[in-house]
């Protein structure tokens, strides 16, 4: 809601750009009682703690490193690593946003990185955002068929607070080879933010884990 390349994007960019342009560091840290990624748990119904570092020019370019702690039973990897740059800017009312993410799991037995290329456009409250795999090495999906299609709405319901709506739908053969079942299921969930706290409620529609998921989490930025 992931990270790399970071270190070679960023010199580029800054190598490109004007010394008088502006760009940006922050950090961000947060802990959650639950990962959940489309849905799904990532941590075992367990807590999350995680935190990342984000370059972005004024350009639109932006690029940035994350890493969460991750449960999937087992003999599974113990935490995730994420690299992700891209492209997001304004053209008239809708705004846009392009990019690649490259999922790492460094400590895993066998490897089940994969990365995703990713387009998103929004309109006032309303956005929409398509997702495909476009690697994957094979323990992770030997189809490397994932399609994530989503629609969220956030509206400011009270002062400083705003309530957001979710529903999105996993397509393709790895969806089988992940979970076993259909080559599709949809999730969808409901969340309320303020001053940095969240709390939601998910669910999916997979027969394997239909429970109803309720969080609570808690994030911050620093400028560096």
């Amino acid at each position: 809601m992931k990270k790399q390349l970071l270190t070679t994007l960023t010199a580029t960019s800054i190598a490109f750009f004007s010394a008088t342009s502006y760009a940006e560091v922050t950090a961000n840290a947060a802990v959650s009682s639950n990962y959940l990624w489309r849905g799904v748990t990532q941590t075992s119904d367990n807590a999350q703690v995680s935190g990342g570092i984000d370059y972005s020019h004024e350009s639109g370019f932006y690029a940035g490193t994350w890493a969460s702690n991750v449960d999937f039973g087992g003999d599974k990897p113990g935490y995730e690593l994420d690299f992700y740059a891209g492209f997001a800017g304004e053209m008239g009312e809708f705004g846009y946003d392009v990019g690649y993410v490259y999922y790492a799991y460094p400590d895993a037995v066998d490897s089940i990185d994969f990365g995703e290329l990713y387009g998103a456009l929004s309109w006032n409250w309303l956005e929409g955002k398509v997702s495909y795999m476009s690697n994957a090495q094979s323990s992770a999906s030997s189809e490397e068929d994932l399609l994530y299609v989503e629609l969220n709405a956030t509206f400011e319901i009270l002062k400083e607070t705003e309530l957001t709506l979710h529903i999105g739908n996993s397509m393709g053969d790895t969806v089988t080879e992940w979970f076993g079942e259909d080559d599709s299921y949809i999730d969808y969930g409901v969340s309320i933010a303020k001053g940095g706290f969240t709390f939601g409620v998910a669910q999916t529609d997979l027969d394997a884990d239909d429970d109803l998921k309720v969080y609570v989490g808690f994030a911050m930025d620093f400028e560096l």
